[in-house]
């Protein structure tokens, strides 16, 4: 896992060495573990380490281009929160995934499940997408794997499927009783 030596140290990705030397010097003495008030042993060894990489030339340079990844996957991140429409997407595709399961169950109720390739294609979702939307839904007790490894309906998941079926035609008669 990623450790952000700069927001450890609370200094700038810009700080020169005279800062780096005086901000260790404070957290040292603050969270060395002989420090009966403040001391903290894990929290100092994670100052140390900060310090010895940031430190040397060479260290910080290398551990500054992980520095740069990690932020723009943070800035990724952050995008794909702030987007409606991303989430939209996903209440669609679950939609999408418990229909074709409803659907598979009701055909077959002997035979419910549907595998892992074959709900890929038929939900157009790629498969590091999918692995996503088959936890929220067996979390939620929607979808489970069966005895042949395949994916099904649960009982759960078909009460979801019909009310969200009735929320849908229950709006359209609404908006059909406007015109």
């Amino acid at each position: 896992m990623f450790v952000d030596y700069y927001e450890l140290l609370e200094i700038s990705p810009n700080a020169n060495s005279e800062t780096i030397e005086r901000i260790f010097r404070y957290f040292a003495m603050r969270y060395h573990p002989d420090n009966r008030d403040t001391g903290n042993e894990s929290r100092f060894s994670e100052i140390v380490e900060a310090h010895n990489t940031l430190k040397d030339p060479v260290k910080r340079a290398q551990y500054d281009v992980q520095y740069k990844h990690h932020l723009s996957l943070r800035r990724e991140l952050s995008e794909e929160a702030s987007d409606a429409k991303g989430l939209e997407r996903d209440v669609v595709i679950q939609a999408k995934l418990l229909s074709l399961l409803y659907v598979k169950r009701r055909q077959d109720v002997n035979n419910p499940g549907i595998g892992d390739e074959e709900l890929e294609r038929l939900s157009g979702c790629p498969r590091e997408h999918l692995e996503f939307h088959l936890w929220y839904l067996k979390a939620k007790g929607w979808i489970a794997r069966i005895e042949n490894g395949m994916f099904a309906i649960t009982v759960d998941g078909i009460d979801r499927a019909n009310s969200e079926h009735r929320r849908d035609v229950s709006v359209t008669r609404l908006l059909d009783h406007t015109k």
